[in-house]
């Protein structure tokens, strides 16, 4: 049962705006259900927990599918675990899709960081994981490549949720791959009924990328200013979709502050804290308003304007989908990703090759 009179019990009963949990970890989901989050995100290093959490189970698992999957490789076997992670997930969310008829109760999964170079292989991949349950929506990255591709697998009847994304031009143009995809099947008469696309902005890694542009180039503002980035690029996302009519909602994740979740209540989007925050934001006591609509000071923004790298973020044409592969942020978490796939192939390799 939803816990109502706690802070994110409250933020979920006032208004459109909903709590996902940024999290694939059992035991995290159940709790944060019980708070009212009606929707999972998961990615590479989130799987990766999730299967640690509960190595001895995992351990098992992955010698059986050694023995079910004998031409398998570790990689194949350690994806088949994260597609068993999902779904186990994904069934604690049953009756929030069944409640929403789709447009949340969704447990995301990630398609392989190691396909980003081709529009066609992640949405053959986004396809066959959103076969795999009725509530899966997919990743994809706000690449020029993701931008093909979540036409396309939107198109196909995905559900989408834009992933390593950043900036608000990085938004604006997969709302409209996926507005593409969606109007393409409409035009065919297929049904869009059920669908929930979302377009994630991770706040904190883009604040944690121009912190580190702050650094490096000898910058001296008010570096509390630097905590307001990922906020203002939010703010400035969801005018947008609501401008053109966009039908994906925003996305919040990658927390690194309050703010994240105090100035972003009250539209119709998605904030999808990690469950650490949330259990911080739950013992706050704060009573959340609607702050959405309200504008980040705009001496914050001056200051962050003088910075190329924030320009490129919070304006709509700040880059080209050309350009997306090629931000810092999006190149220092595609990293991360194809890392925490190696770190799985070597969990994998470690089981099945014990060292001597």
């Amino acid at each position: 049962m939803t816990e109502t009179n706690t802070p994110l019990g409250l933020m979920t009963q006032r208004g459109p705006t909903v709590l996902w949990n940024d999290s694939a970890t059992y035991h995290e989901l159940e709790t944060a259900i019980s708070w009212g989050a009606v929707g999972a995100t998961c990615n590479p290093v989130i799987a990766l927990a999730a299967i640690r959490s509960d190595l001895p189970r995992w351990t098992q698992r992955i010698k059986e599918l050694a023995v079910e999957m004998p031409e398998a490789t570790e990689s194949e076997i350690g994806w088949k675990v994260v597609e068993e992670v999902s779904l186990d997930a994904a069934k604690l969310l049953e009756p929030a899709f069944e409640k929403y008829n789709g447009y949340n109760g969704r447990l995301s999964m990630q398609t392989d960081p190691r396909l980003a170079r081709s529009a066609k292989k992640l949405a053959d991949q986004a396809e066959y994981f959103s076969s795999l349950a009725p509530n899966i929506i997919v990743k994809i990255p706000a690449t020029g490549i993701g931008v093909e591709a979540i036409e396309d697998a939107t198109y196909r009847g995905v559900n989408i949720n834009v992933t390593v994304s950043f900036t608000v031009a990085q938004a604006v143009a997969t709302g409209e791959a996926i507005e593409r995809g969606l109007k393409r099947r409409e035009a065919e008469g297929k049904d869009v009924s059920t669908m929930g696309p979302v377009v994630t902005i991770m706040v904190g890694r883009l604040d944690d990328w121009l912190k580190q542009v702050y650094a490096k180039d000898g910058l001296v503002f008010d570096p509390g200013y630097l905590e307001w980035a990922g906020v203002a690029a939010v703010k400035k996302a969801h005018e947008e979709f609501k401008k053109r009519g966009l039908r994906a909602r925003v996305l919040v994740a990658a927390y690194r502050n309050a703010l994240q979740w105090t100035e972003l209540v009250g539209g119709d989007l998605v904030l999808s804290p990690p469950f650490a925050w949330q259990q911080r934001f739950q013992a706050s006591g704060i009573d959340p308003e609607p702050r959405i609509d309200l504008p980040v000071d705009p001496k914050i923004i001056d200051a962050l304007y003088t910075m190329p790298e924030f320009r490129k973020a919070y304006d709509v044409d700040g880059m080209t989908p050309a350009e997306f592969a090629d931000f810092g942020a999006t190149r220092k978490t595609l990293r991360q990703f194809l890392g925490a796939d190696e770190e799985l192939d070597q969990i994998v390799r470690d089981i099945l090759i014990p060292a001597p």
